[in-house]
């Protein structure tokens, strides 16, 4: 009689861990063949991927600063992180890449969508674009931090004090991390995970 339950408590115990690997394995599968948006579960209750592996020295944070440059904003919209040219870009999130061009005072900027959430890097490098559409993946690679001094715009409005064209509107290279939840930036620190 001890041992009539233990076949149906070993089979409730596999068909609960069966239920979590499929659950688990197939989330990111599903929303990358389908483009269909990640449960808000899974999106808010894990970390962030941290946007440069390696680089974690930040030279302007989110919020009002005195801005560095001409045309730079005084209000932040996310964070800045120093690193070195062709430093790897990688996605904090999985979603589809919404833009891949020079976006003004961001200059080559990506941007990554999920749902109600975006994720934008400024200043990376236009040779290593991902194309609008593509899915990816949390930690994969999607770009390169990119130069200060850009040649393949024109009309570009962004200067240095020599004159050359910049990436926007930047004193050196470094990657401008910015999270939008609802149409609304974020700290990306209360986000992120080093």
């Amino acid at each position: 009689m001890k041992y009539f339950f233990a076949p149906y408590i070993i089979s409730i115990f596999l068909s609960i861990i069966v239920f979590v690997v499929y659950i688990y394995s197939n989330e990111n599968v599903i929303n990358i063949q389908t483009n269909e948006v990640f449960s808000q579960y899974y999106l808010f209750n894990s970390n962030y991927q941290w946007p440069v592996v390696g680089y974690n020295t930040i030279t302007s944070y989110f919020g009002y600063r005195q801005a560095p440059t001409s045309g730079a904003s005084t209000y932040h919209s996310g964070i800045d992180i120093a690193a070195p040219v062709g430093s790897n870009l990688i996605s904090s999130i999985t979603g589809t890449v919404i833009y891949a061009d020079f976006k003004g005072a961001g200059g080559h900027t990506i941007i990554i969508q999920n749902g109600n959430v975006e994720v934008a890097y400024c200043h990376v490098d236009s040779r290593y674009y991902p194309s609008v559409g593509d899915k990816v993946l949390k930690g994969q690679i999607i770009g390169r931090v990119g130069p200060k001094n850009i040649y393949d715009v024109e009309n570009n409005p962004y200067k240095d004090k020599n004159g050359n064209p910049t990436n926007g509107a930047t004193t050196g290279p470094h990657l401008h991390f910015s999270i939008k939840i609802d149409n609304k930036f974020v700290n990306p620190l209360e986000y992120v995970n080093e």
